[in-house]
């Protein structure tokens, strides 16, 4: 019989998961740093989820990924919560511990240092920021934004039922604008951020222009399918500091392999290249 233990076991979970790139992060980082466990797409639906969660421990699970549309009913599932996760009202990971559903959120986590790896001279005190979008990556961002020290936040969402919202909830920092004004409301702002899915591939394009905005302005897509968004590619014929959404998730991956493997993983070209090729 032999000795050695089982690796750890996690995975992600939604619906539909095929066009998760989180499989190809894990498995890179298994290979660069001869970590052993194993990370799995498990394709489930919401009215299953609840219960495919309280099972996985017992089949070996020491964490999963959640991702849409489940983020929210992961928060809800959830014995313990941190801060984050609190605050965004959505967990997109979840750690099994004695027994406990543990729930955090590291999407503002892995927006940051995506900031801080693109454009490593930006900071808080720069000036207002726009987002585009109000779902839960608008959540993230405006709780990592506001973390940060941005005092002004500008919002702009199709449906602006969903931006009083938020301004609600995070208070007087956030101003709603009309999504007509989108464009002009980008009038000295230090930072742009598109947190909607629009532009996309599958879906409709984003309409944003650009040119109300400082040059000094750095703009930012979360959209990483394609890689290069109308919007950054206007951003950059302007001289702008553009910056894609695919490092933001991978930074978001790092604090759950270090959670669930023992090693804090790094975020580098080779990674971005096993993502893309």
């Amino acid at each position: 019989m032999s000795g050695r233990a089982t690796p750890p076991l996690a995975g992600v979970v939604g619906w539909p998961i095929g066009h998760s790139k989180s499989p190809a992060i894990f498995a890179h980082w298994f290979e660069r740093l001869g970590v052993a466990g194993r990370y799995v797409p498990l394709p489930v639906r919401a009215e299953d989820f609840p219960e495919v969660v309280r099972a996985l421990p017992k089949a070996g699970f020491v964490g999963i990924n959640c991702t849409i549309p489940l983020k929210e009913a992961a928060l809800g599932l959830a014995d313990e919560a941190t801060d984050a996760a609190r605050a965004i009202g959505a967990a997109n990971m979840i750690r099994f511990a004695g027994g406990q559903i543990v729930a955090d959120n590291t999407d503002a986590f892995g927006f940051l240092e995506n900031l801080a790896a693109g454009a490593p001279c930006w900071h808080a005190a720069s000036g207002p920021a726009l987002v585009l979008g109000a779902g839960g990556a608008a959540r993230a961002v405006l709780h990592a934004l506001i973390g940060a020290g941005v005092t002004e936040l500008r919002v702009a969402n199709r449906t602006p039922e969903r931006a009083e919202a938020l301004a609600e909830v995070f208070g007087p920092a956030v101003a709603v604008v009309p999504w007509e004004s989108r464009a002009e409301a980008a009038a000295g702002a230090a930072s742009i951020v598109n947190a909607t899915a629009l532009g996309m591939t599958g879906q409709p394009p984003l309409e944003m222009g650009l040119d109300a905005a400082p040059a000094t302005a750095l703009v930012t897509d979360l959209v990483y399918a394609p890689l290069e968004t109308p919007l950054l590619a206007d951003a950059r014929r302007r001289g702008m500091v553009a910056i894609d959404g695919l490092g933001m998730l991978l930074h978001q991956a790092r604090p759950a392999f270090a959670a669930w493997f023992g090693v804090d993983p790094p975020v580098d070209g080779a990674l971005r290249r096993a993502c893309t090729a």
